[in-house]
């Protein structure tokens, strides 16, 4: 490998770069599907009742204030009840969990013929979540076509189990490397 002017080893880029654009768009959202992510559900309770949606636009940003992060897509049919809600619960869904992927996908059927526990503040809670937050709504920001949103974390749950995970348009698990 050629050497670099501080001496450490430099990587000759074979990749072809290109820029995010309109023509690009596909290879972009492509290239974003190359970080393996967790699933989640984030669930409340709107005007309209119970409701849940499946999401990986979900990180940690704080320990101290306790602080998450989501970023629902502008184009949700339920993007307002979700950008407004003043309390939510996020839940990171574990392998077994695979079957809520659908029931709360688009065009799921969500709550239906369920009668779920709630949080103190009223959000719906799915049983059995590898890890669970209770969260209060503390800032939103413009996030381009979706809205990133920061919840402060009231309360939690964990359990032991192994993560669900999405890769490249598809779902999976996780093989520890070592």
């Amino acid at each position: 490998m050629p050497q670099g002017k501080t001496g450490r080893k430099t990587l000759r880029m074979k990749d072809i770069v290109k820029t995010p654009d309109a023509t690009t768009a596909r290879d972009f959202r492509d290239a974003l599907g190359r970080f393996a992510t967790g699933v989640t559900i984030i669930t409340l309770t709107g005007p309209d009742g119970p409701a849940g949606f499946t999401a990986n636009s979900f990180a940690s940003v704080s320990l101290d204030p306790p602080l998450v992060l989501w970023s629902p897509a502008r184009s949700s049919s339920r993007f307002t009840t979700f950008a407004t809600a003043p309390h939510y619960t996020i839940h990171i869904l574990g392998l077994d969990q695979f079957d809520l992927i659908a029931r709360f996908g688009r065009g799921g059927a969500g709550f239906a013929d369920m009668a779920p526990e709630v949080s103190p503040e009223g959000s719906p809670i799915l049983p059995d979540a590898l890890a669970r937050f209770d969260c209060a709504q503390h800032a939103t920001h413009d996030g381009g076509d979706h809205l990133i949103i920061l919840g402060r974390v009231l309360r939690f749950t964990l359990r032991e189990g192994a993560p669900l995970l999405f890769s490249q348009g598809a779902y999976g698990g996780f093989q520890h490397g070592g």
